[in-house]
């Protein structure tokens, strides 16, 4: 159905045109019935008259299919279209109509798996290098390291995700966000990953102690994978109350 069609404006008329090949037994009456019982919510023309779209022609059979084949009274069926006009999952096409169900939430493709979260990578590089890819001058690096969202290991070089934290904080520059308003960032991040060591201890523990051919699996890949979900959902959650 495409959008154009769900506006088209309808009589009541031609809805009960619409309905009396699978609904023989309906009338206007109880079409008028049914809106005044807050089910169906036409709108209304200038000069007073019903407007029916194909979404109220939809609505309308999904109320006589649950009266008619399941015997559902108005106050379940009411409540149904409710959970429906909220976003919940109807029944799927072909099977017994059931209440809608809250439906499963959507896999965010921006949070990275567990392997990827915990891919390790033999790739070092200078501070030069690190500014030049970016696009960064070496004083704003310098300052990315100085409010720690970078660090540089034993042989003075910084790892991959160095380069991935100055990309970035560069992109974010452009926003007018300086190093010293990422620190926040790196102090949320260091959280997580001491909530992280903290779950995942006992179960490192538990492997090495592990008697058979293979112990049980690192979980740290997956609590990081599910703490970024965690904090994404939040974020957006956020937004939406905003």
């Amino acid at each position: 159905m495409t959008a154009r069609s769900a506006r088209q404006s309808m009589t009541i008329g031609s809805v009960l045109a619409a309905l009396a090949p699978d609904f023989p037994d309906v009338t206007i009456s109880k079409i008028r019935f049914l809106e005044s019982a807050g089910l169906v919510r036409p709108s209304r023309t200038g000069s007073g008259y019903r407007s029916y779209t194909a979404a109220d022609v939809d609505r309308l059979r999904y109320i006589l299919t649950a009266q008619r084949d399941h015997f559902w009274p108005l106050k379940v069926i009411g409540e149904a279209l409710d959970a429906m006009d909220r976003g919940l999952t109807p029944a799927p096409d072909g099977e017994r109509m059931a209440r809608p169900s809250v439906p499963a939430p959507a896999a965010d493709a921006d949070v990275p798996d567990a392997e990827v979260l915990t891919a390790t990578s033999d790739l070092r590089l200078t501070r030069g290098e690190l500014a030049a890819s970016s696009g960064l001058d070496e004083a704003t690096v310098e300052a990315l390291e100085t409010y720690g969202l970078i660090k540089r290991d034993a042989q003075g070089h910084y790892r991959e995700a160095a380069l991935a934290v100055t990309h970035t904080a560069a992109a974010l520059g452009a926003y007018g966000l300086e190093p010293r308003h990422l620190r926040a960032f790196r102090t949320a991040a260091d959280r997580e990953i001491g909530l992280v060591q903290q779950v995942v201890t006992p179960h490192r523990a538990a492997s090495g102690k592990s008697s058979g051919a293979k112990g049980p699996k690192d979980p740290t890949g997956e609590v990081l994978r599910l703490c970024i979900a965690l904090h994404a959902a939040l974020v957006r959650e956020g937004l939406q109350r905003s």
